[in-house]
């Protein structure tokens, strides 16, 4: 490739995007490396993608959302249903093991939301999508189908956390980079929209659960959400597809270089704690309801009522998120995470504990939703599956850390107090990282980022 060719296209991916300001450090030689090693082998005669060449509408590229949400349904949002899943083992086929034990089948599958990835994200960076679409669904559906007949703890970790988790995770990460194909001015509409299915999925998904088990037993409920999870997958398949070709992009799987770039770093880091410590109500909600005495089975339709809330906060963080950047919404959203979930152990009526679920759906569901959106940022669209996945893996292993260790603290301390402290004391820490890493990308405290 000729010189000038090169450094024309470097160039344009060294722009600021029209949706931010421009930080400071967009243009040094730390950043601009980062960039310049990733594009190889790019004709003179292939464009440029500014902020111009995405539809960022149109009947095709909301086609795209419409698919994506199905897939968030089926993925974040059945995944998001465990604290249902939870209480039930609890009481039933696993009721012999610890709290901390059973709690690791949904970190399991929390954690494989993100870690697979690194992986999936540079296969849809190689060309490779909906083939990654159908397996995935295969994977799951048959899972789901399989966790009826598990009878000890270890069977339920493998097909509910393993089995379960894998493809839903397959699903994620390359849905995630194909909503950058189609909007980048738009972007956090589209994120929001996307994340609204997780909302559904969680909320709807429970409440089936809780009422198909006691009318057709636990194998039934299993098979019937299989199913839906099949048809939603189907719909899926169809509806999405990539807009941009591949590109030859050097460095393999891990783009080490990306880190040379500090607020990418950082942000990474924040993501692990926030992650760590964002789950751990979502897990034990319900069985801390239980615990304080609320009646009959009322204290399973926590998990629906906290999903059900944050696809308002999803939404409407999205719907704002174009016009002042997606981390100054998320900062208070998440600093709020940090203090509902130090107040929720203490929420020990029927109407307290039910206000800080719904203020934490909201919450919590404005920061989920627009949690890429800063990786896809850091960087232009040629690389944009790999630079997610790297983030994403970083929240993984928050994901698999968190909801056991809380877990622990409570059968150690028996209640949820330290546990609530410690949740929530991560996610504040993780917020002054997400501040940090702001503040070194603009080079200042005030802009849109």
């Amino acid at each position: 490739m000729a010189a000038d060719s090169k450094h024309e296209i470097v160039e344009s991916f060294s722009q600021p995007s029209s949706t931010l300001d421009t930080p400071a450090c967009f243009d040094s030689e730390e950043k601009s490396s980062g960039i310049k090693a990733d594009v190889v082998h790019v004709s003179k005669e292939e464009p440029v993608n500014s902020d111009d060449d995405f539809p960022d509408g149109g009947v095709r590229a909301w086609m795209i959302i419409a698919g994506a949400m199905c897939t968030t349904f089926t993925t974040f949002g059945y995944v998001n249903s465990w604290g249902v899943f939870q209480a039930y083992y609890e009481q039933t086929v696993l009721r012999d093991k610890a709290s901390s034990d059973i709690a690791w089948i949904g970190s399991i599958q929390y954690a494989l939301l993100f870690m697979p990835s690194i992986f999936v994200g540079r296969l849809f960076d190689l060309g490779y999508f909906r083939s990654i679409l159908m397996a995935s669904t295969a994977s799951l559906v048959a899972a789901t189908f399989l966790i009826p007949h598990c009878t000890h703890y270890w069977q339920f970790i493998l097909c509910q956390g393993f089995a379960v988790g894998l493809p839903c995770g397959c699903v994620f990460a390359p849905t995630v980079a194909v909503i950058a194909h189609w909007f980048k001015k738009r972007r956090g509409l589209a994120m929001g929209l996307n994340a609204v299915g997780s909302s559904l999925g969680g909320t709807i998904l429970p409440i089936m659960a809780k009422n198909l088990i006691p009318r057709v037993g636990f194998a039934w409920t299993m098979r019937v959400i299989g199913f839906v999870l099949l048809v939603l997958m189907g719909a899926a398949i169809l509806l999405m597809k990539r807009r941009l070709p591949p590109r030859k992009v050097a460095g393999g799987l891990f783009n080490w270089r990306a880190f040379r770039y500090a607020p990418f770093t950082i942000y990474c880091i924040s993501g692990f704690l926030t992650f760590q410590g964002l789950y751990t109500f979502f897990t034990f909600v319900a069985v801390s309801a239980q615990e304080i005495g609320l009646p009959g089975d009322f204290p399973f339709y926590f998990v629906a009522i906290m999903n059900g809330t944050s696809l308002f906060g999803r939404f409407g963080a999205g719907s704002v998120s174009d016009r002042f950047g997606p981390m100054n919404v998320m900062i208070p959203c998440t600093t709020a995470v940090g203090v509902l979930a130090i107040a929720w152990p203490w929420a020990r009526t029927e109407a307290s504990l039910l206000a800080v679920t719904i203020l934490y759906g909201l919450a919590s569901g404005a920061f989920v939703s627009l949690v890429s959106n800063p990786a896809m940022n850091f960087g232009g669209p040629e690389d944009v599956g790999r630079r997610v996945g790297v983030f994403l893996t970083f929240l993984a292993f928050g994901c698999l850390s968190g909801p056991p260790i809380s877990g622990a603290i409570r059968t150690a301390t028996g209640g949820f107090e330290v546990v609530g402290i410690v949740a929530g004391g991560i996610v504040l820490l993780g917020v002054g990282l997400m501040g940090v890493a702001r503040y070194l990308a603009l080079g200042r405290f005030r802009g849109r980022l």
